[in-house]
């Protein structure tokens, strides 16, 4: 029997070949979208889980609040780790990690420039259970002087001999030796460094301070230990540590340092929830957001229903063409339970086949869909034993459920009504549960094109929105510390080229965080001898050029000047800096801030806000100070050809012959970079909006199909009577066209919500705008119009004689 009914399965999707295909290409398109989705969520919860404890280590993070708000920070003081530990039994270990400058090195000849450089405690290796080629992880990093590298760096100085003990020359003249060669790290961890050595040979590791950040610390907690129950001990540290730091760093009363209790709190964030669920902008790397893996599950879930219900609206369409074969196998004593088993192992075929054929897209489309997502998810990782096993079963499910109700309706139509044809056909031309679906699948197609719109609408506003200094044209030359003595005199060699307009020495380049630096201060009026309330405020180290060359506007007071000595104790800050001091009513020219360490610094200009961020960030305060600021030159050239400029700045770099070569980018460069992650979340809602759409329209053209060959007869006699193509064509085709009318309208309020939704993680963010909805209404139903009208034209220009003979 079971031979039997694959026969006949073969032999209707031979006979309709146009349907099968439909339906093998909608499912296949389907599936393929639902495998790459599922790749990608799978990768992104797989974070972090690689460690022999991952479960146990937890990080230590500092909600402070601060400007009116809370600002989280990934990352604690020097001394917080190993404080907690030697506090708290239900610790069994600490461990610490500072991310280091970039820094050249070199081994006899061959110097490299190294960006990925971390300083770590000797055990953090081991606790995140990091492979070794060469040397034990327990001893690696106990040693003074001693690196622990990756394999592919060893590779870039060795070549194929052993590292282990080999030295290496770092930027400041100091020489380490390696003793450790370990794998690269896990694609899927939130850190990711090539070389790394002993907190022991760092200085700064070995103060004993509670109250600043910046040293990214993890916690393994014993089996059993409650986070929760910890962390609310840690006031009492807070306590006893950070108030008398804070006042006797920023010279408060002890009543003032004790609301630190309030406002300082530690807490413990789990290894494994840090990639998706650490918003903040202080990471070591760009995370994850736990909300695209939730929106990219239910469009992978809503893609392959809208390829079930093609398959579900095609197979019941096309139950009429079956209804003689249905009442034969009735009358000659088929059973129900066997008509069932027959249209179910069709629809499971089906559902094969086009499996086999998304496997093989699923293979040539995977680059592309890294390339798209930024992922790095390798075919062995779709393709293994068990997912295998879960693509035969996944089949096996999506066969039943899209062809459950086909079998259904199939098997329990009247035998009388089957023969003549009758009730079939009506219920398979007109079903309100067909009408329902195809409103289903529109109101999600045109809920991803609102989708589309508003991210691209986004993006645009944040590329375009005035960022309050100019980046065009501005070079930015990279490790001028490089030069030494000679960085100032090579500033001042491009300034004297008639093609620059301005530039400045300062390693505080706009749009990276890489050299910004955060700071607590609060101000003083030398008036009413009164402060202000504590903030957090980003610190730039400026020259007297920066504000011209970047085009920043004062809005009150004056810049930095050599005419004035006093100008090393004095600062330039933001109109957010003068907002959350309280200043806003009052000049804030001539009043002191006083930051960490009782620094104090007299404000003397205030500038206009500008995105020195990205955009998604509310702009935070801001000051900026004379100093301390080689490493970068920033250069604002008039000239249009560009690689002519380059290329001179280069031989003027050569000429003073620097142990490095020359570097550099364009500041619009990294603007662009900037917003990479809301590109590839537009471009992804635009994929998967066209698939969509796509799977959309093929169900639609073959019930349109359906429907012109199910209405030949009335098509001809509505001819013969006098009715012209046009009319026609509006006849058949304003009942999809009601359906999508209807299907627009549902997905208005949902798109609209969750687009609204979406929006709230951008400080800055545009409104939705009418015209958006109208153009996503007209494009849903002209595609629909589009898919449908080939039919019908084809209809109504048939020949109505041969119709109703072949009636």
């Amino acid at each position: 029997m079971l031979q039997n009914y694959f026969k006949i399965a073969w032999r209707n999707l031979v006979k309709n070949k146009v349907f099968s295909l439909i339906n093998i290409v909608g499912l296949s398109v389907g599936l393929t979208c639902c495998i790459l989705i599922t790749a990608f969520v799978v990768d992104e919860l797989s974070y972090d889980r690689h460690p022999a404890q991952a479960d146990q280590i937890y990080r230590v993070g500092l909600h402070l609040t601060v400007n009116d708000g809370i600002t989280d920070f990934p990352n604690v003081d020097v001394a917080v780790g190993q404080g907690i530990k030697n506090a708290f039994p239900e610790v069994e270990a600490s461990t610490r990690l500072l991310r280091w400058n970039q820094v050249f090195i070199r081994y006899k000849e061959k110097q490299i420039k190294e960006k990925s450089i971390a300083v770590v405690d000797s055990n953090f290796l081991a606790i995140f259970s990091i492979p070794f080629l060469e040397g034990d992880s327990k001893t690696a990093l106990k040693e003074p002087n001693s690196v622990v590298v990756t394999k592919e760096l060893a590779t870039r100085f060795f070549g194929h001999e052993p590292a282990l003990g080999q030295l290496l020359t770092f930027g400041n003249g100091d020489v380490r030796k390696i003793t450790g060669v370990i794998r690269e790290i896990p694609k899927n961890s939130h850190f990711h460094f090539n070389l790394f050595f002993s907190t022991a040979d760092v200085k700064y590791a070995q103060n004993q301070t509670w109250s600043n950040v910046g040293c990214y610390t993890y916690l393994v907690l014993k089996k059993g230990a409650d986070p929760q129950k910890l962390e609310a001990k840690f006031p009492q540290l807070v306590a006893k540590h950070v108030v008398p730091e804070i006042q006797h760093d920023m010279g408060v009363s002890r009543a003032k340092a004790q609301k630190s209790v309030n406002t300082f709190r530690f807490f413990l964030q789990p290894l494994t929830d840090i990639h998706l669920h650490s918003a903040t902008k202080y990471e070591l790397e760009p995370n994850g957001n736990i909300n695209y893996v939730y929106i990219f599950s239910i469009l992978a879930v809503f893609i392959l229903l809208l390829a079930i219900v093609n398959f579900t609206n095609l197979s019941t369409a096309g139950a009429a063409k079956r209804s003689k074969e249905i009442g034969i196998r009735k009358v000659m004593g088929s059973i129900k339970a066997q008509l069932m088993g027959q249209f179910l192992l069709e629809s499971v075929i089906i559902t094969f086949l086009a499996l086999l054929l998304s496997v093989g897209l699923v293979t040539v489309l995977l680059p592309f869909f890294n390339d798209l997502a930024g992922k790095q998810i390798e075919g062995s990782a779709v393709f293994n034993p068990k997912s295998i096993a879960g693509f035969l079963a996944f089949g096996v499910v999506v066969g039943i459920l899209a062809g459950i109700y086909p079998a259904f309706f199939l098997a329990f139509s009247k035998i009388t009504a089957v023969l003549k044809g009758g009730s079939v056909l009506q219920n398979a031309g007109r079903g309100g549960l067909r009408s329902g679906l195809v409103v289903f699948q529109f109101a999600i197609s045109g809920a991803l094109i609102i989708a589309t719109l508003v991210s691209y609408q986004q993006l645009k506003f944040m590329q375009t929105k005035t960022q309050g200094f100019d980046k065009e044209q501005v070079l930015v030359i990279h490790d001028t510390y490089m030069l030494g003595t000679n960085e100032t005199a090579f500033k001042d060699q491009l300034r004297q080229d008639s093609r620059v307009d301005q530039a400045s020495l300062s390693r505080s380049i706009p749009l990276s965080t890489e050299t910004q630096e955060g700071t607590q201060i609060f101000g003083k009026d030398p008036v009413k001898k009164a402060n202000t309330n504590e903030i957090q405020a980003t610190v730039f180290r400026i020259d007297d050029a920066y504000l011209p060359t970047l085009g920043i506007a004062l809005r009150s007071g004056r810049n930095f000047s050599k005419a004035f000595a006093t100008d090393s104790a004095a600062v330039i800050i933001n109109e957010a800096t003068v907002r959350d001091l309280g200043w806003g009513r009052s000049n804030p020219i001539g009043k002191t801030i006083v930051r960490s360490g009782r620094r104090e610094f007299t404000v003397i200009g205030v500038v206009k806000d500008f995105h020195y961020a990205s955009a998604r960030q509310k702009i935070a305060p801001l000051m900026m100070i004379l100093g301390g600021n080689s490493g970068a030159i920033q250069v604002k050239v008039k000239a249009d050809d560009a690689s002519a400029v380059v290329e001179s700045f280069k031989q003027k770099w050569a000429a003073l012959s620097p142990p490095a070569p020359f570097t550099y980018t364009f500041l619009d460069d990294r603007f662009a970079v900037l917003y990479e992650a809301e590109q590839k979340t537009g471009r992804l809602f635009t994929v998967f909006a066209g698939i969509s759409i796509v799977i959309a329209c093929l169900g639609l053209f073959g019930l349109a199909t359906f429907t012109a060959e199910q209405r030949t007869k009335e098509i001809g006699v509505r001819k013969v009577m006098g009715a012209t193509s046009s009319s026609i064509v509006v006849l058949l085709s304003k009942d999809f066209l009601k359906l999508v009318f209807i299907s627009v309208l549902i997905a208005f309020p949902i798109a609209g919500w969750t687009m609204n939704y979406w929006l709230q993680d951008f400080a800055y963010r545009i409104e939705i705008a009418w015209w958006i909805y109208i153009l996503a209404a007209f494009l849903a139903v002209g595609i629909a119009l589009l898919t449908v009208s080939f039919q019908s034209i084809r209809a109504s220009l048939m020949n109505p004689v041969k119709s109703l003979k072949r009636e």
